[in-house]
């Protein structure tokens, strides 16, 4: 092809592959084979090629016109009953009624999450935090540790990086319910990545906002105790994104909110 038929002006475009060719041509072992490869200048033609006479087009025979038929008169449709035009407004999937996820029939809370975040997100950790143990309903509201259970398969921090996001864009439902921070840490004595979180949850137990995300079972979860020290320490390292981490090493971090 490139002796007859790949000529200048069809190579050009295609420079990093001419590179590749020319290196592997002139190497010892294709000169032995094939010898000297010298590139096309012109395209070659096949002697005697010629174009495929054209098919004539031949006329489709004319349809004979059949004669117009008699407008027929239009009969008005009976009129509808009220309870049939109810009936079929009503028909197909019955709509969601407003207030029916058992979070919404929860007693009211003083807690606003949305408050919540607004802190989080415009203060300082240690400012928000204090407010967040001073104001949650330990009623209304619970948190949550997670830790991830494969651990010694993530040796490549993009991959969980990746994993920990893909995880935190199926949970868009989660966000009128709840709040959560992720922590990515680097092991380096196991060559791999750990993945630690803490969740702030509507409600006592994991609502099915969250348990019903496919990637909810690749953790472990644990209730955190809003009234133990140690858990309250946790907390605000998780949240904050920064304290001992039981020694461990921190790198990235994602948040839900």
């Amino acid at each position: 092809m490139f002796k007859h038929v790949l000529d200048v002006g069809f190579r050009k475009p295609f420079s990093h592959v001419l590179r590749w060719f020319n290196t592997l041509v002139n190497q010892q072992n294709f000169l032995d084979v094939v010898g000297e490869v010298t590139l096309a200048t012109k395209m070659a033609v096949a002697e005697g090629a010629k174009e495929a006479p054209k098919a004539e087009k031949k006329e489709k025979p004319k349809k004979e016109q059949k004669p117009a038929e008699p407008k027929k008169e239009k009969k008005e449709k009976p009129k509808k009953k009220e309870d049939d035009e109810e009936e079929e407004e009503n028909f197909g999937e019955p709509e969601e009624p407003k207030g029916s996820n058992p979070l919404d029939q929860l007693p009211p809370t003083s807690f606003v999450l949305d408050e919540w975040k607004r802190q989080y997100s415009n203060n300082e950790g240690a400012v928000s935090i204090e407010w967040f143990f001073a104001n949650v309903d330990k009623e209304g509201y619970s948190v949550w540790f997670c830790d991830y259970l494969y651990s010694k398969e993530q040796t490549q921090l993009f991959m969980t990086c990746n994993l920990v996001g893909g995880f935190l864009q199926r949970l868009d439902k989660l966000r009128k319910y709840g709040f959560g921070s992720m922590l990515i840490f680097e092991n380096e004595q196991d060559k791999c990545f750990e993945i630690s979180g803490a969740w702030l949850f509507r409600g006592q137990d994991v609502p099915a906002e969250m348990s019903n995300c496919d990637d909810y079972v690749l953790y472990e979860w644990k209730k955190a105790d809003l009234n133990n020290e140690g858990d309250k320490k946790k907390i605000t390292e998780l949240f904050n994104w920064e304290g001992h981490f039981d020694g461990r090493k921190f790198g990235q971090r994602k948040v839900l909110k």
